[in-house]
């Protein structure tokens, strides 16, 4: 017997009552473990996550350090997280120089499949989130990254995204 599918109402009561659990800074991201992906609009950046930062929480938000790096090699490096179930993305803090931390971070905002960050939609939906859902752990969301996607990577986009 399948569950029956929530209410526009208790689907905002969900939302509603919703808190980010409290998190750490992961150490800065190092060359050695960080794990490519593909972003196929991408053409002129080349992304990768650290594999050690890579982390799913009890709010179902997956943290994770990004690192994009241009053809010329220069590296912008943030900690971000998305929420699986909205389809939202923050930024925490982002890379500076000396491989520090800044502690300013920005507001959770919608993950759209058109906008100019397409990194973004695609680690939603092709690596961490498959059907708005959150990878169970770590692993899971490593090997996604390795595979090009997650186990079910033939699956339809149900997101309506």
């Amino acid at each position: 017997m399948s569950a029956q599918p929530k209410s526009d109402w208790e689907l905002a009561e969900e939302e509603r009552r919703w808190r980010e659990v409290d998190f750490m800074l992961p150490q800065y991201p190092k060359a050695a473990d960080l794990v490519e992906f593909d972003v196929s609009a991408a053409r002129d950046f080349r992304f990768f996550i650290d594999a050690t930062s890579l982390s799913v929480g009890k709010d179902g938000v997956v943290r994770y350090t990004l690192v994009a790096r241009s053809a010329s090699g220069v590296e912008n490096v943030s900690y971000e997280g998305i929420r699986c179930k909205s389809g939202t993305v923050r930024a925490y803090a982002f890379g500076q120089g000396g491989g520090r931390w800044s502690g300013r971070g920005t507001a959770w905002r919608q993950i759209e499949r058109k906008e100019a960050q397409g990194w973004h939609f695609a680690l939603w939906r092709d690596y961490f989130c498959p059907h708005a859902i959150a990878i169970h752990d770590a692993a899971e969301g490593i090997d996604a990254l390795r595979r090009g996607g997650p186990p079910d990577a033939a699956r339809a986009d149900t997101s309506g995204r």
